[in-house]
């Protein structure tokens, strides 16, 4: 997400431009990055983003140069088996991107829906006479053609801490190196009464005040994100429910997953860092329905999420 975001405030940054657009469209076996992923070449071949471990993109920029000054698409096939060793195979079409000026482009879209937090679809055929990308309405049905990738592009996360203890500085640097986007709280009063959550919305709660963490929660649980996470000792977490229970009826997804407490993966954290970085890598793993465990225990690749018959990923 944060090299789309480089992506997006690039082009924003020179709005006279030309580029050119490499997207991978299809993978087959083991590939470095998901079909969707997104590079940026500008006129001097020179690029931004990965869509490999490093051994294409020099090559993907000759092409992309070329797309520009011939302003006409091109699809590229990789065999990384026969090249560099790696068991997969790759396709990316390499597309013109027009300057942003005037009228705006591909990718000044997808940044206006992306800060609406509005739902972004991109078409992209890269097999038939008409190649490239375009924006798809958000209500708009499609079957399943050949040729053809539909990619919904995900939300960055929306990350609420509430706090002004020794973590939030760390968490803080941890989440905007990942693209995620931080809306620090120093008291739950601070969060808009009409405030609207979406999927890709996870809150923190590391007030280290009884008082505060209860308003915290008081707010945050009827909102029934994916994640709220709770800092601090079991007990003190059943003392704050019991507490709120009194006044509230708390008839929402507590066991479930939808309250984390205490909050945090277990990597044995002391220090203010460690902790944020158990934090960080608890929200990324239930947002991207994970587990968190060791990839060396995965049976199946590690792009794939398989919902085994206990509920965990396989």
């Amino acid at each position: 997400m944060k090299a789309l975001q480089q992506i997006i405030q690039r082009v924003a940054e020179n709005p006279s431009r030309p580029w050119a657009l490499a997207t991978l469209v299809q993978t087959e076996g083991s590939t470095y990055r998901k079909p969707g992923a997104r590079l940026l070449v500008d006129s001097d071949g020179g690029t931004l983003g990965v869509l490999s471990g490093g051994c294409l993109e020099e090559e993907i920029g000759r092409h992309g140069r070329d797309v520009i000054a011939n302003a006409a698409p091109v699809l590229l096939s990789f065999d990384t088996k026969r090249l560099y060793g790696c068991d997969g195979q790759l396709k990316i079409l390499v597309e013109p991107l027009p300057a942003a000026e005037p009228n705006g482009n591909l990718i000044t879209e997808i940044g206006r829906l992306l800060r609406n937090r509005e739902v972004c679809r991109v078409r992209t055929c890269f097999e038939g006479d008409t190649l490239g990308s375009e924006l798809l309405a958000s209500d708009a049905l499609l079957a399943e053609q050949r040729g053809i990738l539909i990619d919904t592009v995900p939300l960055p996360v929306r990350l609420l801490p509430f706090g002004t203890g020794p973590e939030i500085e760390p968490l803080t640097q941890l989440a905007g190196n990942l693209g995620w986007l931080v809306e620090h709280f120093g008291h739950p009063s601070e969060l808009a009464e009409d405030f609207h959550p979406d999927a890709q919305t996870a809150a923190i709660v590391m007030t280290h005040n009884f008082g505060r963490d209860l308003l915290a929660l008081d707010r945050l649980l009827p909102l029934q994100l994916r994640y709220v996470g709770l800092l601090g000792p079991r007990k003190r977490h059943a003392e704050l429910l019991a507490r709120l229970s009194e006044y509230r009826s708390l008839d929402f997804n507590l066991d479930g997953g939808t309250l984390f407490a205490p909050a945090g993966l277990d990597i044995g954290s002391e220090a203010p860092e460690e902790i944020a970085l158990s934090i960080v890598s608890e929200v990324a793993a239930v947002l991207s329905e994970r587990r968190g465990g060791f990839l060396r225990e995965r049976k199946s690749d590690t792009h794939t999420t398989v919902a085994a018959a206990s509920g965990e990923a396989a």
